[in-house]
């Protein structure tokens, strides 16, 4: 499976089997993860088999079974698109794998993680990941018009990264961004709502991905 495919495969998995992630893929995450942190100063790790973070009761959205391994996405305080775009780069290469996944923002112990970390980063998000019982379903996602702002006529791989960039996972599903093509120029928007900076930057990976634009230049915001 390629990333373009991983793409359209991908669904939120909330509830995992007990069956063991296989020591070659561990590695192969592992190493993205070692990749990511030397490029950009992130503190992303991987726990396996450690279930403590998911054992509290609490009151959350969608309901999680069975998950003990995650991924920690951990950084110094305002850095939250890069928190979104390189933790749904680790997202759409574990399904290359096999395997199902889901972000996490609230529904986990924080104090349950096992990291350490410095006074000024913190824990952003976990994504869960392992073999689902299911594979996900899809969810309803906005017309692609709703999500994008097109000056002049927009060319297909544009048209290709939007449609990819409606399949991004947002929290609660609310899809608050805005992608904007002016004559050539592409900027990229959060717009208010809970998660939404960290939503921009999987928005933004994923935009990448379908567009095959993976050198695209960004405009400032």
């Amino acid at each position: 499976m390629t990333l373009y495919e991983a793409v359209f495969a991908r669904h939120s998995v909330r509830q995992y089997t007990d069956k063991a992630i296989e020591e070659d893929k561990i590695e192969i995450l592992n190493k993205q993860i070692d990749k990511i942190n030397n490029d950009t100063g992130l503190k992303i790790s991987l726990c396996i088999n450690e279930p403590e973070a998911f054992q509290a009761n609490k009151p959350n959205y969608g309901s999680f079974s069975g998950c003990r391994n995650y991924f920690v996405l951990a950084a110094e305080k305002g850095r939250d698109e890069d928190i979104g775009y390189y933790g749904e780069e680790l997202v759409l290469l574990s399904q290359t794998l096999g395997l199902n996944t889901c972000w996490v923002a609230l529904t986990f112990e924080k104090n349950k993680v096992p990291v350490k970390l410095s006074e000024n980063e913190k824990i952003y998000d976990v994504i869960v990941l392992g073999y689902g019982k299911t594979n996900g379903v899809p969810h309803k996602s906005k017309p692609v018009d709703k999500l994008c702002r097109v000056t002049g006529e927009a060319p297909e791989w544009f048209l290709s990264g939007m449609k990819a960039a409606a399949l991004a996972p947002t929290a609660i599903n609310q899809q608050r961004f805005i992608i904007s093509y002016d004559n050539g120029k592409i900027k990229a928007k959060a717009l208010l709502g809970p998660c939404s900076k960290t939503d921009l930057g999987i928005v933004k990976y994923h935009f990448e991905i379908g567009s095959g634009m993976e050198n695209i230049v960004w405009e400032e915001r």
